[in-house]
């Protein structure tokens, strides 16, 4: 009888964090305000990033939300992606923590080459007041 209360109670101290958890985690994320600005367009696309999610990590390099919507070759609406951007300002060299919100665990560090698109968002990044 001792196992059986013993296991009730258990099984009501479970449900009962378990709800808790639930209500906690439910709650609204706040965000803070979008403002997205755009680099110059190339052939290959647009791409923006988001003045107001510029962060320092405690690496000291700089994290910045960014989209990308690349051109198609018919008149089709592009597909954007989002990414979140990890860029050493020093060394100009970035990596995509995030991608369309999924983490991108040891992303590797690359140099832009010939992307012009990322170029560009590093130097505006880099040069703008918020880093």
């Amino acid at each position: 009888m001792n196992g059986n209360l013993f296991k009730r109670v258990e099984q009501c101290l479970i449900s009962a964090l378990l709800a808790m958890l639930i209500v906690v985690l439910a709650q609204p994320v706040v965000a803070g305000p979008v403002d997205w600005r755009e680099v110059p367009s190339t052939s290959e696309g647009q791409q923006w990033w988001d003045a107001g999610s510029v962060r320092r990590t405690k690496e000291g390099n700089v994290s910045v939300l960014s989209r990308y919507s690349l051109k198609t070759e018919d008149e089709s609406p592009a597909l954007g992606t989002l990414v979140v951007m990890e860029i050493d300002c020093d060394q100009s060299l970035y990596r995509d923590t995030q991608k369309n919100g999924l983490p991108r665990f040891r992303a590797e560090w690359e140099a832009p080459s010939k992307d012009d698109l990322i170029t560009e968002v590093i130097n505006a990044v880099c040069s703008s007041e918020l880093t």
